[in-house]
């Protein structure tokens, strides 16, 4: 045999242990009987391990015997039970059913049985054994040395929680790669309470792959370990951003860390990059250590930026007031932050200043990621005339029965997304049946949204596909679907986006405002039908692709911050502003409530519309609103009327709020252009009166004169009315004061 071919020292003391099934229990089981002086500690645990391929033995057992150091020790436990009773009477006197009965073991007798034959064998190979006849007699009970023993064949088989590493809680990263993820298996006794934190490192026997997990490794037969148990060599990485590498350096933290790290471990922070080298447990401490460091503490104020003294301004004063009555609306939120980055948002509400103080904790990185987020919050808020309830707009509600009768087809449409019993034969139908579409496999992806996230499912797919019935495809690319997407930027984010062609285009959601909303938990239902997706996040929602290869064509899904879509008061077309609950199987809602005066549009209405491929705009037209009427056109819908301005009615703190009308919409060029014609006039801004009182009577007064007109017209004018500051605010709450009637006016 050639020098090379030689069994090391170790490979020749493995040799001749008896065969345990594995290379890394066999090194565990060594480790014990030569370092650690707990050879039958290993040789009754590997006895039972031998016997398990899976975990479900923990469920049922005695509170008694699982141990809080995790699934290791309760096998233990449970072996050094059932031997001690073996070992204290005559082998013809021991009977294993009795045993098990008493010890509520009953459900496992037939694997105990196959253990205990296991470690008989095991038993008399080693009383055979000059070498390790008296190591394998060492008992410790003790979980340590148990561990120590297991870290030597299991070395690669580290995990600690992504909460420790300031990421997401209850996710598991392997020590040598945390690209590598994992997720406990439910079945064992090491798994805890949602609300409480994991257990930061654990050692896993088992790791496997499961079809319900879309990319997490399911780790199994796990024990909870001291990172400071770990002897082998580590070497980890860290990137930081500037303003983190300069808080370590000139508060001293890393210069601090060196000194208390730096016997055991390497450690250098250079050009936004910190390098660990050095005995694993340490190297972990040492990161644990410096990651602590790194949390900061960032506050600011939900403020008000625009103009003093302009109806802007106002607005703005007005809606932070409302948000600082109801700081929980950013609770999911807080919750994702969170439960994703470990990082602490707290919201007070400053009644001084009417706003909210907020205070982010956690690293700078993240904290700067958080503002920008109420960054993007406030923008549309600046741009929100009425903040919406969370609860706003109109609840679901069946047609009625004249229509109904002929609208059997939306029902059933509705109730693939909504119906929480539809079963999963029926919803693989959907996505892989022999009449299985795109849009099918839309109402699918809908369907885990609304039924297993109480998301709400809102405009383009309900009004194209839910009660329109219709579909279209780009006439040149119909062989091509791949090419329907685009990846484009907006707002310094990369998001992707459907050809304008493609009906429909995406699907709308609006995230529970109640609930923490799982993105990766999203994904796993998505896995489970084996839909694949790609997710983009923007400050104010998430955006997934789905299907890009499948044939049926790719789609895209929009799922909002249920903050964010407090700020959506505007409604662009009166087809689109219909929605979608769970458990709601016939029923049509809408997100905002176009029902009352003076618009009285209803349900019925804007379901025939959808019919005829009608709409009415609802907001001043600006390029955003001309362009969502040029694409209406283009799919062969006709307007109706002309545009009109649809505010929802205010609390009834302000029952009268003034609106700006922004500069880019059509009516502001209509009314500059028409002011031009007085000499002297400089517009420098232009707001819409909301008063619902003013506007009830003065319908009311209409009609009334309408009734005396021939052919019902009561001749309505739009005029131009000159005042000072009282006759403006006089006018926007209580309408024009009749006492300054004129006889020689025009108009009076």
């Amino acid at each position: 045999m050639a020098p090379s071919d030689e069994l090391t020292p170790h490979g020749k003391c493995l040799a001749i242990l008896p065969d345990f099934g594995s290379l890394s229990m066999s090194k565990s089981v060594l480790a014990a009987l030569s370092d650690y002086n707990c050879g039958y500690d290993l040789i009754a645990l590997s006895s039972i391990l031998s016997v398990l391929n899976t975990s479900a033995i923990f469920k049922d057992l005695p509170l008694n015997l699982k141990s809080p150091d995790g699934d290791f020790m309760t096998l233990l436990n449970i072996m050094n039970e059932i031997l001690l009773v073996k070992q204290s009477v005559q082998p013809h006197q021991f009977n294993l059913k009795r045993v098990c009965n008493q010890k509520g073991l009953t459900n496992i007798q037939h694997i105990i049985g196959q253990a205990l034959r296991r470690y008989n064998s095991l038993e008399k190979s080693f009383n055979l054994s000059a070498e390790y006849r008296q190591s394998a007699q060492y008992k410790s009970g003790n979980w340590q040395p148990v561990a120590r023993s297991l870290l030597a064949g299991y070395p690669e088989n580290i995990f600690v929680s992504m909460k420790e590493l300031y990421e997401k809680t209850h996710q598991f990263c392997r020590c040598t790669d945390t690209n590598d993820i994992a997720i406990l298996d439910l079945q064992s006794t090491l798994i805890r309470d949602k609300t409480q934190a994991p257990v930061p490192f654990v050692l896993a026997r088992d790791i496997r792959f499961s079809t319900a997990v879309r990319s997490a490794a399911v780790i199994s037969f796990l024990g909870e370990i001291n990172p400071d148990w770990i002897e082998s060599p580590m070497q980890r990485v860290l990137q930081v951003n500037v303003s983190e590498e300069n808080h370590l350096k000139n508060n001293n933290l890393f210069s601090n860390a060196l000194n208390k790290f730096s016997l055991s471990t390497t450690m250098k922070l250079d050009q936004q990059t910190i390098s660990l080298q050095g005995h694993s447990g340490q190297v972990l401490n040492a990161e644990l250590h410096l990651r602590q460091q790194m949390v900061t503490e960032l506050q600011f104020q939900l403020t008000n930026n625009c103009v003093p003294n302009t109806a802007a301004y106002d607005n703005m004063e007005r809606n932070l007031e409302m948000i600082m009555k109801m700081p929980y609306i950013f609770n999911p939120m807080k919750w994702r932050w969170e439960a994703e980055k470990q990082v602490k948002i707290t919201i007070s509400s400053n009644t001084n200043r009417k706003t909210c103080d907020i205070t982010v904790e956690g690293r700078d990185s993240d904290n700067q990621k958080v503002k920008q987020e109420f960054d993007s919050f406030l923008s549309w808020l600046r741009n929100c005339a009425v903040i919406r309830h969370p609860n706003a707009g109109v609840t679901p509600r069946l047609l009625r029965p004249q229509m109904r009768k002929d609208c059997l087809d939306i029902e059933e449409r509705i109730s693939h997304v909504t119906d929480s019993k539809r079963t999963k034969v029926d919803l693989h139908y959907g996505i892989r049946g022999p009449k299985a579409t795109r849009e099918t496999r839309m109402e699918v992806v809908s369907w885990i949204a609304v039924c297993k996230f109480s998301c709400k499912v809102e405009g383009g797919f309900v009004r194209d596909w839910i009660v329109g019935n219709d579909t279209a495809r780009p006439a040149d690319l119909i062989q091509n679907p791949e090419a329907w997407v685009t990846e484009e930027i907006r707002n310094n984010v990369k998001i992707a986006c459907i050809h304008k062609d493609v009906v429909p285009t995406d699907l709308d959601c609006h995230l529970p405002s109640h609930k923490y909303f799982d993105i990766d938990r999203f994904q796993d239902e998505l896995h489970k039908f084996n839909i694949k997706c790609k997710v983009y996040r923007d400050n104010w929602r998430y955006v997934i692709l789905l299907d890009e290869d499948a044939p049926t064509g790719p789609f895209t899904m929009d799922l909002i911050e249920p903050h964010v879509a407090l700020t959506h008061d505007r409604i662009d077309l009166d087809v689109s502003n219909l929605s979608l609950e769970k458990d709601y199987t016939h029923e049509l809602g809408m997100r905002v409530n176009i029902t009352e005066s003076p618009y009285l549009i209803e349900l019925e209405d804007i379901v025939n519309n959808i019919k005829k491929k009608h709409f009415r705009v609802l907001r001043p037209k600006d390029s955003y609103v001309d362009e969502r009427i040029e694409k209406m056109i283009h799919r062969g819908w006709t307007q109706l009327g002309e545009a009109f301005s649809v505010i929802p009615a205010p609390h009834i703190k302000h029952h009268a709020i003034l609106v700006p009308l922004p500069r880019s919409s059509t009516l502001y060029d209509e009314i500059l252009q028409d002011m031009s014609e007085i000499c002297g006039i400089t517009i420098k801004s232009i707001e819409e009166i909301k008063n619902s009182l003013l506007e009830d009577t003065y319908e009311a007064m209409k009609k009334m004169i309408a009734k005396g007109c021939p052919g019902f017209n009561p001749n309505e004018r739009k005029l131009f009315h000159g005042t000072f500051g009282d006759g403006i605010k006089g006018i926007t709450n209580d309408g024009f004061d009749d006492r300054h009637f004129s006889a020689i006016g025009n108009y009076g």
